[in-house]
């Protein structure tokens, strides 16, 4: 299980003495543990999914900061930001690439039939039930504006 193999990294990177991955993975079970008793699930624990879906929102987190941060000038914070996200990617399963959501998207439209713009929203539905957490919204967003138009 994800949180098992969290917990086992970092006592790793503790005793290691890894102070910036130790601290990045302390922070990720800090928003795992923040998500659980929110959910009211802290003694049966989170499902797989529902880790990954912590763990995703925390990777677009440190993308988005880097982001800013480059924009700002500030290119030491950028790199320590993007040195997290490395370190939460690691836990994510493989992101599916261009050629694979669009593959899926011409399946979905496919199935669907005639497609307009007004079922935009139908067909990124379908996308995502099919490759699941394998591809992030905004990226198949993109992709299936850029089918449609």
């Amino acid at each position: 299980m994800l949180e098992d193999q969290l917990a086992k990294d970092l006592k790793t990177s503790m005793l290691a003495g890894d102070s910036a991955r130790t601290e990045t993975l302390k922070m990720l079970k800090s928003a795992l543990l923040y998500k659980a008793v929110e959910l009211g699930v802290r003694d049966s624990g989170l499902t797989e999914e529902q880790v990954i879906d912590v763990l995703s929102k925390e990777s677009k987190k440190r993308a988005e900061v880097a982001t800013m941060y480059e924009k700002a000038g500030r290119a030491e914070q950028a790199k320590a930001e993007k040195f997290e996200q490395e370190i939460i990617s690691q836990y994510l399963p493989k992101q599916a690439s261009d050629e694979e959501i669009i593959t899926a998207i011409d399946q979905a439209i496919a199935k669907m039939g005639d497609v307009s713009m007004q079922q935009m929203g139908q067909v990124i539905g379908a996308v995502k039930a099919q490759l699941g957490q394998t591809a992030d919204g905004s990226r198949v967003a993109t992709l299936v504006k850029e089918k449609l138009s």
